[in-house]
């Protein structure tokens, strides 16, 4: 049960993954950017909302790493909290900004929790 949720996991984060790598307006339009003169913004975006992402679920289905999988889990941690952070400070449309927290948060706290890693050693 395990690996068939931390595969989906990674095929869903590839298939976001792929919407920023290949389809960069419009994943910048569902996200509420606004592009500026210059194309850097979409290089911006195939990067860290694409190939980043794209990569990383692939890395997780090519080696079936637990280790991988926590990393993933580490990755959506930061994108959780960064989030929370912006709930708080820039106050986004909550209802957009709370639905990606939890896209982000929910598979953050399975991976973590499913794979191991210090986070769940035990202390004795």
């Amino acid at each position: 049960m395990i690996d068939l949720i931390n595969s989906a996991i990674a095929l869903l984060t590839i298939a976001l993954g792929l919407f920023g790598f290949l389809a960069p307006r419009y994943t910048a339009e569902a996200l509420d950017f606004k592009l500026a003169d210059t194309t850097m913004g979409l290089s911006e975006l195939r990067a860290s909302a694409g190939g980043l992402f794209v990569i990383m679920g692939l890395a997780c289905l090519i080696t079936g790493a637990s280790g991988a999988y926590a990393m993933l889990g580490v990755a959506y941690a930061g994108a959780a909290l960064g989030r929370l952070l912006s709930i708080v400070l820039d106050k986004p449309p909550l209802r957009k900004a709370t639905l990606w927290f939890a896209f982000e948060a929910l598979p953050a706290c399975w991976l973590l929790a499913a794979n191991p890693g210090p986070w769940n050693a035990v202390v004795t």
